[in-house]
């Protein structure tokens, strides 16, 4: 009941922001909302990765592994800050701990996949994907593609002419070469303005999830049949604000996430299917 109360308040709260232009953004309809299941005090700052065992929170240069049934921290990792000045994103792929890294808030926007060890962390090797998209904030497996999203911005670690309409959703094949991108909808970037999307997965039902920088919403994507704008197909209210999430495979249907408000890593059971169509 107090989360419930909880997330009410949040979402209220979120709907009044205005955007960049002084503007305040159309009343949000939910399509439903995911209830907090577990909560993990923690180091993280920009997103958490989940596995069967393990939790890991992201924080910049830092990442740090912790029990998932008893929350006891296991392994840390802390890099330097000038090589890793902002690892925003890992997800657990193959065994391995596969994390968006870029040069924010720095200009030229400048991006990086960084590979972990998933037990102790060590840093195993890097894919350097250059400059002139954007900055990315998280990265995926799916259907046997590298997808990866990168954020712009109208202000700070943006880089002109792009500001945040310009963020991209880009399907790479397994050589990290370039195959397809897309942009987002007017419905979604009217939320995210005049920042970016922050974090992002493919769910256990097929569809692509995304989070943006600080809205206690979840924003439920497809492919489109023709054109480059990504569907948008509902939104679904969570606890957390934004920033980088990572679906539980070993728990279908459970969503993890981060609240910047108490550092936490929030376990968020979801109204999604748990197979796809």
């Amino acid at each position: 009941m107090l989360a419930s109360v909880l997330l009410s308040l949040l979402v209220s709260a979120a709907q009044a922001t205005p955007t960049a232009e002084g503007d305040a953004v159309a009343p949000l309809v939910l399509s439903g909302e995911a209830r907090t299941l577990r909560r993990y005090p923690s180091e993280a700052r920009q997103g958490v990765a989940v596995g069967p065992d393990d939790v890991y929170a992201v924080s910049n240069w830092s990442i740090v592994r912790y029990d998932k049934k008893t929350g006891a921290k296991q392994a840390e990792w802390t890099g330097d800050r000038a090589r890793f000045p902002h690892i925003n994103s890992c997800a657990l792929i193959d065994g391995e701990l596969v994390c968006a890294s870029s040069n924010f808030p720095a200009v030229p926007q400048i991006s990086t996949v960084e590979v972990f060890d998933a037990v102790d962390l060590h840093h195993k090797r890097s894919v350097a994907l250059g400059m002139g998209t954007g900055s990315i904030t998280w990265v995926d497996r799916h259907d046997g593609a590298w997808w990866a999203m990168f954020a712009n911005y109208d202000g700070r670690g943006g880089e002109a002419p792009r500001d945040h309409r310009h963020t991209t959703l880009v399907r790479f094949d397994d050589q990290w070469r370039r195959l397809e991108a897309w942009g987002l909808p007017a419905s979604i970037l009217e939320r995210i303005a005049p920042m970016s999307i922050s974090g992002g997965g493919w769910g256990p039902d097929g569809r692509l999830y995304l989070t943006g920088h600080d809205r206690p919403e979840l924003y439920v994507v497809a492919l489109p049949e023709g054109g480059g704008i990504l569907d948008h197909l509902e939104t679904l209210g969570i606890e957390a604000e934004g920033q980088a999430i990572d679906w539980d495979e070993s728990e279908p249907g459970v969503l993890y996430g981060i609240t910047r408000r108490t550092r936490e890593i929030l376990a968020m059971r979801t109204p999604v299917a748990t197979t796809a169509p």
